[in-house]
C-alpha cells in the first residue's frame, strides 16, 4: 500500500515537472528566458520551448504594435497664444532584453508611462518653437514627422520603437476661447472695413473719370454744335442779304405779312398803335389809292434792314420755313 502512494506521489512529480519543462510561444509575442532574473536567451520564433521547472523564468511580452494615448497636454508656442495639444503615439518593442534591463517587472505598463513621458518632451521642445498658426494648419504634418523621430531616437534606450505620432486635437485653452474669438472677429471686421474703403475709393475714381469724360464729350459736342449753327447762320444771312439786294420791296412786303401772320394769330388781338405809324401801310393801300389815286409807297427798305439780328432771332422758328427771312419787331411797338 505504502508502495502504491510512492509510485503514485513519484507520478504526480513526473507530470508536474512535465507540465512546467515547457512552454508555447505564440505567433504575436516575443519571450525572453531569465535565470534568476538574468536574461539568458530571447525566443523570438512561435514554438514549443524547454525549461527548467522552478529554475527558469519566461517573460513574455507583445510583439505587435501597441498604442499609447497620451493626456491632453498644454503648450506654449513661440508666440505664446497657449494650446492644449492631445496626441497619440504607435509603438513596438524591437529589442526584448533591452526592453526588460530598460523597465524591468513593470513591463508594458512601465514602458507606456516612459514614453508618455518622452513624447509630452518632445511635443513641448517641437511646438513650441513654432507659431500656434503652423500647429493649426497643415504645417503640422511637417512637425509630428519631427516628433517622432526625436521620440524614436529616445525611446531606443527603452528597446522600442515609435512607430507614428499624430496630434488628434489642438484648441485654445477654454478660458481663452472667447477673447480669440472676439480678436478674430475684430481682425475680420478691420479687413472687412479696409476693403470696403478701398473698393468706394476706386469707386470713386471710376466716377470721377466718368464725370471728367461726359463733360469732357458734353463740351466738344457743344463746341461742333456752336460751329455748325454759326455756320448755318452765316448762311442764312448770306442768303437773305443775296435776297434784300434782289428785290428789296418783295423782302419789305414779305417781311410786313409775316408780321402781321404772328401779331393777328388769337381771336381777340389788341394793338395800341399810332395812327401814323407804317405797321399797317399795306392793309390800308387800297384804301389810300381809292381816295387819293395815289399808290401806296412802299417802306424804305433802309428802315427794314435797320433791324437787328437778335429781333429776328426773337421770332419763333417753327413760323419760317427753312431759309425764309424773318420780320422785325420794332414795327408792332411803333
Amino acid at each position: 500500500m505504502r508502495r502504491s502512494y510512492v509510485i503514485l506521489g513519484l507520478l504526480a512529480v513526473l507530470v508536474f515537472i512535465g507540465l512546467n519543462s515547457f512552454y508555447i510561444v505564440d505567433e504575436r509575442e516575443k519571450a525572453l528566458r531569465l535565470w534568476f532574473g538574468e536574461v539568458t536567451a530571447e525566443i523570438g520564433e512561435p514554438g514549443l520551448y524547454f525549461k527548467v521547472p522552478v529554475l527558469h523564468e519566461i517573460a513574455k511580452y507583445d510583439d505587435r504594435i501597441l498604442p499609447l494615448d497620451t493626456q491632453p497636454l498644454e503648450v506654449t508656442p513661440a508666440d505664446d497664444r497657449r494650446l492644449v495639444v492631445d496626441a497619440f503615439a504607435r509603438w513596438r518593442i524591437e529589442d526584448a532584453t533591452q526592453f526588460r534591463r530598460a523597465v524591468g517587472a513593470s513591463g508594458i505598463t512601465g514602458a507606456r508611462n516612459r514614453l508618455e513621458r518622452i513624447l509630452n518632451a518632445e511635443l513641448r521642445e517641437v511646438l513650441g518653437g513654432v507659431p500656434s498658426d503652423a500647429v493649426l494648419s497643415v504645417d503640422r504634418v511637417a512637425l509630428m514627422n519631427q516628433i517622432r523621430d526625436q521620440s524614436r531616437d529616445e525611446a531606443a534606450a527603452l528597446g522600442v520603437r515609435v512607430i507614428d505620432v499624430r496630434i488628434k486635437r489642438a484648441d485654445l485653452p477654454e478660458q481663452n476661447l472667447a477673447a480669440t474669438f472676439e480678436r478674430m472677429r475684430a481682425e475680420r471686421q478691420r479687413e472687412a472695413a479696409d476693403e470696403i474703403a478701398r473698393g468706394n475709393e476706386a469707386a470713386q475714381r471710376l466716377r470721377a473719370q466718368a464725370d471728367r469724360t461726359v463733360v469732357e464729350t458734353t463740351s466738344d459736342a457743344q463746341r461742333q454744335a456752336d460751329i455748325i449753327r454759326g455756320e448755318a447762320d452765316a448762311e442764312r444771312n448770306a442768303i437773305f442779304a443775296d435776297a434784300f439786294g434782289r428785290d428789296p420791296e418783295f423782302f419789305a412786303f414779305y417781311r410786313s405779312m409775316r408780321a402781321y401772320e404772328r401779331s393777328l394769330t388769337g381771336d381777340n388781338s389788341t394793338m395800341v398803335i399810332s395812327p401814323d405809324s407804317q405797321f399797317f401801310n399795306y392793309l390800308k393801300s387800297d384804301r389810300a389809292a381809292l381816295d387819293t389815286g395815289v399808290a401806296p409807297t412802299l417802306p424804305e427798305p433802309e428802315a427794314e434792314a435797320s433791324t437787328t439780328q437778335d429781333e429776328a432771332d426773337a421770332a419763333p422758328e417753327g413760323d419760317l420755313a427753312p431759309g425764309e427771312p424773318d420780320e422785325t419787331e420794332q414795327n408792332v411797338g411803333q
